[in-house]
Parts: C-alpha cells; sequence; structure tokens
C-alpha cells in the first residue's frame, strides 16, 4: 500500500520497496487479480517478490518514493514472514525513513509567512465548522475562493514564467518534481 502526502502527491508517493540479493531492485510486477477489465495491479512492493510465480525473492526492503529517492535497505528474514499474509511484516522503520525524506523536502520548498499559514490554518477551522453549522454558507465561501484563486495563480504563474526560473528549482521549492512544476504552472497560466 503506497504511503501519500496530500501536500505533495503523486511527486512524493512511497512504498516499502523490494531489494534483491545484489542490491538491485526488480521490475515492477502484475498481480493478476481475476478476469477484470483493468489487467490488474502493477506494484514493486516487497511482499510481491516471495520467490513464487517466477518473480525473484526480495533479500531486503526499503523505502522507495516516486521522486527517486530511497532509503536504507533492511533484510527480511523470510522464515518469520506469514506466509499467506506476508504484508504482516513491520515495515515501520521503511515508513519513518519515508516521513523523514518528507521533513527533508518540506525543509527545501519556499517557505510561507507565519501570518499566511495562521492565516489559512484559521480559514479552514471556519470552513469545517461552518459546514455543520450552516453547509450553504460554506458552499458560498467555497465558490469565493473558487473565484479568487484561479487569477491569483495565473498572476503568481506568470511572475514565475518571467523569472525565468528552472524547472528544477521551481519544482524544489513546491516540493514537486521540475515535470510537475511545469504543469501546475502551465494549468495556472491556461486557467481562464
Amino acid at each position: 500500500m503506497a504511503w501519500t502526502s496530500e501536500e505533495f502527491g503523486s511527486s512524493h508517493e512511497g512504498i516499502a520497496g523490494a531489494v534483491l540479493a545484489d542490491g538491485s531492485e526488480p521490475k515492477a510486477v502484475l498481480l493478476d487479480f481475476g478476469s477484470g477489465a483493468d489487467g490488474g495491479l502493477e506494484t514493486s512492493e516487497w511482499w510481491a517478490y516471495d520467490g513464487r510465480l517466477r518473480r525473484p525473492r526480495a533479500a531486503g526492503y526499503r523505502a522507495a518514493c516516486t521522486c527517486g529517492w530511497r532509503g536504507e535497505t533492511r533484510p527480511i528474514d523470510w522464515e518469520r514472514v506469514p506466509e499467506d499474509r506476508p504484508y504482516d511484516l513491520d515495515t515501520g522503520p521503511a515508513h519513518g525513513d519515508w516521513a523523514e525524506h518528507l521533513r527533508a523536502v518540506e525543509r527545501r520548498t519556499v517557505p510561507l509567512p507565519d501570518e499566511l499559514t495562521d492565516l489559512i490554518d484559521r480559514l479552514e477551522d471556519h470552513l469545517v465548522t461552518l459546514v455543520d453549522q450552516a453547509p450553504v454558507a460554506a458552499l458560498r465561501a467555497v465558490t469565493a475562493l473558487e473565484r479568487l484563486l484561479p487569477g491569483i495563480g495565473r498572476e503568481a504563474a506568470q511572475a514565475v514564467r518571467d523569472d525565468e526560473l528552472s524547472w528544477d528549482s521551481v519544482g524544489t521549492a513546491l516540493g514537486i518534481g521540475p515535470e510537475r512544476a511545469r504543469s501546475l504552472l502551465t494549468r495556472y497560466l491556461l486557467h481562464r
């Protein structure tokens, strides 16, 4: 099961990935759950590499992030892994490595002014309360924000584009990859 971050989304999804005896990572495997139209699920999670069905057997696991970052490799003692429930292996240490990676990503992002962070937090609290007390008023507030944000997003994206920053530096400042940064700016620039 993938670990996700609300702030960084698919740019920093993590898993406990498989590591082979030579230290390499195996190719993703397709898990076929039957004759469904979706064709199955592709994964690189450690438990899919148990040596059965011509798959390699993982010697270890480590945190793996979609950005390419990898954590410390930890060995798997297959004698202690329940054959019918391999997912019961405690991969908490890998999750901890990934969480530290996210903290490092957060430290590299452009900081928001404290007063803006506080305002956003208070706005969220007010809106959540308003949903319970006056849901139509909450919808009106959300609609007002939806009208306001695209224009500000377009102006900010234009200013970033005018600064001629590299996609790597924009991505780092936002905590996302360069391709996602380009996509985000394009989305705001094209939104009318």
